[in-house]
C-alpha cells in the first residue's frame, strides 16, 4: 500500500495475522523492506503483523531535495507518521543498518510508540560516533563513509560497469544473483541511489554525540564478520541503554544479517518481543 505522511508517499508492506502485537521493519543501505523477506515468515508464525517501510529516498513518492531532508531524525519522523495514518499507538521496532539508526533515533525521540528495540548491525548513534572520535579501527572500517557523502561521485561509481561496486557490496551475504537484483534494481531508478546516499551527507556530528540513552527495552544484534561495525562500538552501545538491554553477537556473519542469518535475527528480535508482549 502507499502511505501519505508529512507531504511524502511511502511504500509500505503489511503482512501477518495481527492480533499479536505490530512490529515496524526498517531497512538500510543500499536495501529496502525486501531485505526482511527471510525474517518476516517466524514473525508471523508467532502471531505478529508486519509493517516495512521503503523509507525516504527509497519509496519513489518520498524523494525530497537537499541534504537536510534526510537526517536520521527526519526518517525517525517519517516512521512515527506513518504509524500514525496506519492508526498504530505503539508498535515493536526492528531496523538494521541505516534502519538500525532510525529505530534507535525513534526510541529516543519517540519511547512511547517504541514497545521493544531490536537494533541490527549498527550501534547506538552516540556509542557510534564515540567509536569514531577514538577507535581507529572504526574509522578504517567506516571510511567508505567519506566517499558516500560526495552523492553524485559515488552514485556515479557505484553504478557504472553494470554495477559491478554495487553488486560487490553484497559480498558475504550469501544472496544469488536474483537476491542481489532486488536491491540493485531500484538503485536504477532516476535520482534513487543519489537519494539514498544523502543519508550520508546529512550525517553531523551534533546529531550523533547529543544522542539520549534508550529507555526501552533493547536488543542489540552485531555480527564478527562485520566489516562497518567494530567490536569497540558494538560492545559499549550497552551504556546507552537504561532499560533491559542484551547483546547478542552472531559468529560467522557478515553484515547483512537479515539476508544471511534471517532465523537467528528473528529467534533474537521474538526473544526481545516477548519480553514485553
Amino acid at each position: 500500500m502507499r502511505v501519505r505522511a508529512r507531504g511524502l508517499t511511502f511504500d509500505v508492506f503489511a503482512g501477518g495475522p495481527g492480533g499479536g502485537g505490530t512490529v515496524l521493519l526498517l531497512h538500510g543501505f543500499p536495501q529496502n523492506s525486501r531485505s526482511w523477506a527471510g525474517v518476516q515468515p517466524a514473525l508471523w508464525n508467532a502471531g505478529l503483523r508486519t509493517i516495512a517501510i521503503d523509507q525516504r529516498g527509497y519509496s519513489p513518492g518520498a524523494r525530497p531535495d537537499g541534504v537536510e531532508a534526510y537526517r536520521v531524525g527526519e526518517a525517525a519522523a517519517d516512521a512515527a507518521a506513518v504509524l500514525d495514518v496506519l492508526g498504530l499507538a505503539d508498535v515493536h521496532v526492528l531496523g538494521h543498518d541505516w534502519g538500525s539508526l532510525v529505530a534507535w533515533q525513534l526510541a529516543i525521540d519517540r519511547p512511547e510508540r517504541v514497545r521493544t528495540l531490536t537494533a541490527v548491525s549498527v550501534a547506538h548513534p552516540a556509542a557510534l560516533w564515540r567509536a569514531l572520535d577514538t577507535d581507529p579501527d572504526q574509522r578504517e572500517r567506516f571510511s567508505y563513509a567519506n566517499l558516500f557523502r560526495d552523492g553524485p561521485r559515488a552514485a556515479a561509481l557505484l553504478l557504472a560497469d553494470d554495477e559491478r561496486r554495487l553488486r560487490r557490496m553484497f559480498a558475504g551475504a550469501g544472496l544469488s544473483e536474483a537476491g542481489i537484483e532486488r536491491y540493485v534494481g531500484p538503485m536504477r531508478e532516476p535520482g534513487a541511489l543519489l537519494a539514498a546516499l544523502r543519508w550520508y551527507a546529512a550525517m553531523t556530528e551534533k546529531d550523533y554525540v547529543a544522542a539520549c540513552p534508550v529507555t526501552v527495552p533493547t536488543t542489540y544484534i552485531w555480527s564478527d564478520l562485520d566489516l562497518a561495525m567494530g567490536r569497540i562500538a558494538a560492545e559499549s552501545c550497552g551504556a546507552w541503554v537504561t532499560a533491559d538491554y542484551r547483546f547478542v553477537e552472531l559468529t560467522g556473519v557478515s553484515h547483512w544479517i537479515p539476508d544471511q542469518a534471517p532465523i537467528a535475527l528473528a529467534e533474537a528480535a521474538l526473544a526481545r518481543i516477548r519480553s514485553r508482549p
